[in-house]
């Protein structure tokens, strides 16, 4: 009786959470299931049509250059991303006077908000009066279309996307903590050089949290939305950076097609599912846990 008591107790302090939770997301979640499977512009009652938004999905152009667009993000941002975080965490992870500084200031561009930071790297990759160009010019470099050119427009995201490597950084930071310091002795007493050290032990013992952090990267970097719909409205040029959270909002909130819209959001799910599925299954293999699992 007693524990059934306090088991009621729990569940009364923990309902408020429940609640939310149900509310918040698995309605909404459940809802744009049936939705997908429906034509719905929210003025009107959805109407069944069973898979024809999916069957459309698969012979839109504009949907599969969108997810072209991602998925070549995705492939790009998050490999470049993981090798910039791990580098920076390594210089960083030493005793040196001032360093809890640096780390800061490494850390903290990832805490501006996007919006804030899609404007200032706007006037950073401005064609004709961005920075970026400024400095170029002084090496005799021809200005560059960074935003006006699909061959760059899509390079200028994945660069853009590398600034906010601070989160993964302070959490290669943490992992490089836990590497016991009588592996590297063991390795100096070896005669291994430094890149010898960080190759045969560093990465290995870090390698469960590259693990995350790049299965991380790839959910972001396939919702990506914030960036692209503010520095490139609609996909300009010539739909280069349209990614699919884009072509996702307009359907619902311009078209009016929100059962096209949770019809495209869910292959998306099932995309970044399947993608961190194979990232899982591909990592453990060359995964190391310390308890020799």
């Amino acid at each position: 009786m007693r524990s059934n008591r306090q088991n009621v107790i729990g569940l009364l302090f923990a309902s408020p959470w429940i609640l939310g939770m149900g509310i918040f997301l698995f309605y909404p979640v459940i809802s744009s299931l049936y939705f997908s499977f429906t034509s719905y512009s929210i003025l009107k009652p959805p109407v069944w049509i069973g898979l024809s938004n999916y069957q459309e999905l698969m012979h839109d152009e504009i949907f599969l250059k969108a997810l072209s667009n991602t998925l070549i993000i995705c492939a790009a941002s998050v490999p470049l991303t993981t090798a910039l975080a791990i580098c920076l965490a390594l210089l960083l992870n030493t005793k040196r006077k001032g360093i809890s500084l640096y780390r800061t200031l490494f850390y903290i561009p990832s805490l501006v908000p996007t919006v804030a930071l899609a404007v200032l790297w706007l006037w950073i990759f401005n064609g004709q009066y961005g920075l970026l160009n400024e400095g170029l010019s002084k090496f005799g470099i021809k200005a560059v279309p960074w935003l006006t050119d699909p061959s760059w427009a899509k390079a200028t995201l994945i660069m853009i996307s590398m600034w906010g490597c601070g989160n993964a950084m302070v959490i290669y930071l943490a992992g490089l903590q836990d590497v016991p310091q009588s592996l590297y002795e063991a390795g100096e007493l070896d005669g291994a050089s430094a890149w010898q050290k960080t190759k045969s032990i560093t990465l290995p013992m870090i390698s469960p949290v590259i693990q995350f952090n790049v299965i991380m990267g790839i959910i972001g970097s396939l919702q990506t939305f914030a960036l692209p719909f503010v520095m490139f409205p609609g996909g300009q040029p010539a739909r280069s950076t349209y990614v699919v959270a884009m072509y996702l909002y307009d359907n619902a909130f311009l078209y009016q097609r929100m059962g096209y819209a949770s019809a495209m959001g869910w292959v998306l799910f099932l995309a970044t599912m399947i993608l961190s599925l194979v990232s899982l299954r591909l990592g453990d293999r060359h995964v190391h846990y310390g308890g020799g699992a």
